[in-house]
């Protein structure tokens, strides 16, 4: 690449940057379009390339990796697929739902490896997920599946609350099938779901704004890339307006959220990577089937659980994978 290509590149428009820059790069370009942004993916890329450097596939050496981050805004999708496709990509990783099917919307040639938090097969991104067909094969995280899971552990920390609060992205294609199956579980027990909407930094802080004057006692977040890079601010909104709150995710509870289950998502980084190295030395997509997780982590923060006057059961806090104090 040329200095003056490179440089250009460096200072265009927000969330597009190329990991990898050499003139004497050569061999595959590898594409990656996700739904976060570039600092949320930072501590995760580092498991990707490692992935892709064990199968000989080295950023600046072997490989180009291209990656474009669109931070919630869906729309901008194909635009930085079209400009990636343009690079020469050869597979392109793509990170939440709605960018995967944006993605797939906009080549059916080029190889697909999504990340998905949702059941593929019910967002429609395969038809099996023994038997992929097409271009496409990924990841799965598994979030949809844990919906039940969640409600329960939540309703466990806060049984007198009979509405928890949902807050879900409009601006995500697949949040329409999050919030059935949310409702779905919840309407077991006899919990109602009251929506809370926000697609941009604005509208979260707007979203819990409204929480005081309504019946919710507790809150579940939607699996979104945009609310993961945002999980600071969320769980930040979640102790202000004492909230009780279960996340997908164990950065949210890190940051000072209640509770988190789900996967991990470095390693799902990790083996998007794992499949693209295989496509890359000929594999075809349609032959891989759809990657699980096979553990689950449950993740308590007893700070914030003092800090809201909740006790903790001895029973959950001797199952959960991490606790912390």
């Amino acid at each position: 690449m040329k200095r003056r290509e490179f440089i250009t590149l460096l200072t265009g428009a927000a969330g597009a940057w190329p990991l990898a820059a050499s003139a004497d790069a050569s061999g595959p370009v590898v594409a990656s379009v996700s739904g976060r942004s570039r600092s949320g993916d930072d501590p995760y890329l580092p498991a990707m390339l490692n992935a892709f450097a064990e199968s000989g596939f080295v950023d600046g050496k072997t490989m180009t990796f291209a990656t474009r981050w669109v931070e919630g805004h869906y729309g901008r999708v194909p635009e930085q697929t079209k400009e990636l496709i343009a690079r020469g990509a050869d597979v392109i990783i793509t990170v939440g739902t709605a960018v995967d099917r944006a993605v797939m919307e906009t080549t059916s040639k080029i190889p697909v490896v999504f990340v998905t938090a949702d059941d593929p097969i019910a967002v429609g991104l395969v038809a099996s997920l023994n038997r992929p067909a097409g271009n496409v094969t990924g990841v799965t995280m598994m979030s949809s599946e844990l919906r039940p899971k969640m409600v329960e552990l939540l309703h466990e920390l806060v049984p007198e609350a009979t509405t928890f609060f949902m807050l879900a992205n409009p601006n995500n294609s697949s949040i329409a099938q999050q919030i059935e199956e949310t409702k779905v579980a919840a309407g077991k027990i006899g919990i109602a779901i009251d929506l809370l909407t926000a697609g941009t930094p604005a509208e979260i802080d707007a979203a819990f704004g409204v929480t005081p004057g309504r019946q919710g006692k507790a809150l579940l977040t939607a699996s979104d890339p945009f609310f993961t890079d945002r999980h600071a601010q969320i769980t930040a909104l979640a102790a202000r307006y004492a909230l009780p709150a279960i996340y997908p995710w164990r950065e949210y509870t890190a940051s000072g959220g209640l509770i988190s289950y789900g996967s991990n998502i470095q390693d799902a980084y990790r083996q998007a990577a794992v499949y693209a190295a295989k496509i890359l030395n000929g594999a075809k997509a349609s032959g891989l089937p759809v990657m699980r997780p096979t553990r689950f982590d449950l993740v308590i923060n007893l700070r914030t659980a003092k800090s809201l006057g909740i006790t903790i059961p001895q029973q959950l806090l001797a199952t959960a994978d991490e606790v912390i104090e």
